[in-house]
């Protein structure tokens, strides 16, 4: 009798765990699937009259233009989720970053890979799963975890980019791992394809890539990153802020990349961002950089080899809602004079711009 009770128990325990993973089911299975995004336009005039600093993006003058369209797919069912993300426009169609049409794009070495100019550009496309609350597991091509500033301008304070960014990687292809030991601890490990920026290997997939991030106290959390691989270089990057204040947050971005294969030199740099909030609606903020470049066969978007370059960038948020407009006024001074020209076409040591954006983020 008490063998018949206790199976008649077992079994309205398991109808009742299988209605409520069924009900579980149910619910994640139809969890919306979000999206969200960005659109932004902009003006810019350089100072001397013509298109000047070579940094990422809005390297025109004297337009009002556009910047791209962002648009990112997000879902989770129960532990597995997905993370798709489109840019349209001219601010992905770079030829560092991979698009649609066929083409061809150079690097360092004389590797080619079948990807070039388009009109859109594919920043995120990755699939994930959480094998514990602590482990998770990721694949696909994923935004680098290399640096401070990204591609959606929606996420950087500064409209123009800095040195770094241009010259660090934007996107690595790849599967790794993170583990959460703690709030305050975690560490990524990964394998990624052989070169940066592209959707597919150009051979090899031989990159390691790890980060590890730390929260030592409550608002500031540090980055330290590496990605280093045979077919392009080594590159070892320090990102992390801190809001001091509710009003005053402190970012710095450090980093130094050799380059290997054959190539020879790289590039070092670091650069601070302060930014101060004046009011709910208006924050103003500056990015300092230095950035200089190791002789050798390395061509970086920047000074030559053995040279160096200071810039300065001077950033206001005016928020309305969901827009933002951002004036911005940029000085860049190079240590020769053969990276910048003056209004006259002259080689000069300095350069300077102002852009006044609007972003709004959805």
């Amino acid at each position: 009798m008490k063998k018949k009770f206790l199976l008649l128990i077992l079994a309205v325990s398991a109808f009742s765990l299988a209605s409520k993973a069924q009900d579980t089911i149910k619910t994640t299975g139809d969890a919306p699937l979000v999206l969200s995004g960005s659109v932004d336009t902009y003006f810019k005039s350089d100072f001397s009259g013509h298109a000047n600093i070579p940094t990422s993006f809005a390297n025109e003058n004297s337009s009002i233009s556009i910047g791209m369209v962002d648009l990112a797919l997000k879902k989770s069912v129960g532990a597995a989720s997905f993370v798709g993300e489109l840019s349209f426009g001219p601010r992905g169609q770079q030829q560092s970053i991979p698009n649609a049409d066929p083409g061809l794009v150079t690097f360092p070495t004389t590797t080619t890979t079948g990807v070039g100019y388009s009109s859109y550009h594919i920043q995120n496309l990755y699939v994930s799963y959480n094998v514990t609350s602590a482990f998770n597991l990721t694949a696909g091509y994923m935004s680098t975890f290399i640096g401070y500033e990204v591609i959606s301008p929606a996420s950087n304070f500064n409209y123009s980019t800095s040195y770094l960014f241009t010259n660090g990687p934007f996107q690595n292809a790849g599967f790794k791992a993170t583990y959460t030991f703690s709030p305050a601890v975690s560490l990524m490990a990964g394998i990624f394809n052989d070169y940066w920026n592209v959707y597919q290997s150009g051979g090899k997939v031989n990159t390691f890539g790890a980060q590890l991030t730390v929260t030592p106290v409550k608002n500031w959390t540090a980055y330290l990153n590496v990605v280093t691989g045979s077919s392009y270089g080594t590159e070892f990057d320090l990102t992390t802020a801190y809001q001091i204040t509710s009003a005053f947050k402190l970012g710095l971005n450090a980093a130094t990349f050799s380059a290997t294969n054959g190539v020879t030199g790289g590039f070092s740099g670091v650069a601070i961002y302060p930014q101060v909030a004046v009011s709910k609606a208006v924050t103003l903020g500056l990015r300092g950089e230095y950035f200089s470049t190791k002789s050798g066969s390395f061509l970086d978007a920047g000074p030559a080899p053995g040279e160096s370059v200071t810039g300065i960038t001077f950033t206001a948020n005016i928020k309305a809602g969901p827009l933002t407009l951002i004036p911005e006024v940029r000085f860049d001074n190079s240590s020769k004079s053969d990276l910048f020209t003056n209004g006259s076409y002259a080689y000069t040591t300095s350069a300077s711009q102002f852009v006044l954006a609007a972003v709004y983020a959805f």
